[in-house]
């Protein structure tokens, strides 16, 4: 699995790219980690999520509760159609407070 972190003022970006499975989660856990301390906002960039299982979901709740506890700002944006899915099976769509925006693919 790929990450790239971007480091701004204090606003960073991670976008795992690939898997979010129990196969990459010791890998991602510590780029989060990394990430949330190095800066006051993380934006995690979703899109680029092929898999993701219940390892992966655990990761994302691990992160909100890691910048609640630090008071850093925590926001997961693009969510790929299996972020999606995962989120939506496990009835977590909401427990995140961030938009989930659906993309048409209309020909």
């Amino acid at each position: 699995m790929e990450n790239t972190t971007e480091n701004g003022s204090d606003l960073c970006h991670l976008r795992p790219e690939g898997e979010m499975t129990i196969y990459t989660a010791d890998e991602l856990k510590g780029r989060l980690v990394a990430a949330l301390g190095q800066c006051k906002e993380l934006e995690i960039d979703l899109s680029q999520v092929s898999e993701m299982d219940t390892a992966g979901l655990q990761l994302l709740v691990l992160a909100k509760r890691e910048a609640a506890a630090k008071n850093k700002t925590l926001r997961l944006i693009s969510h790929s159609p299996a972020v999606v899915e995962t989120l939506d099976l496990c009835n977590m769509s909401g427990a995140f407070g961030d938009p989930i925006v659906i993309q048409s693919h209309a020909a």
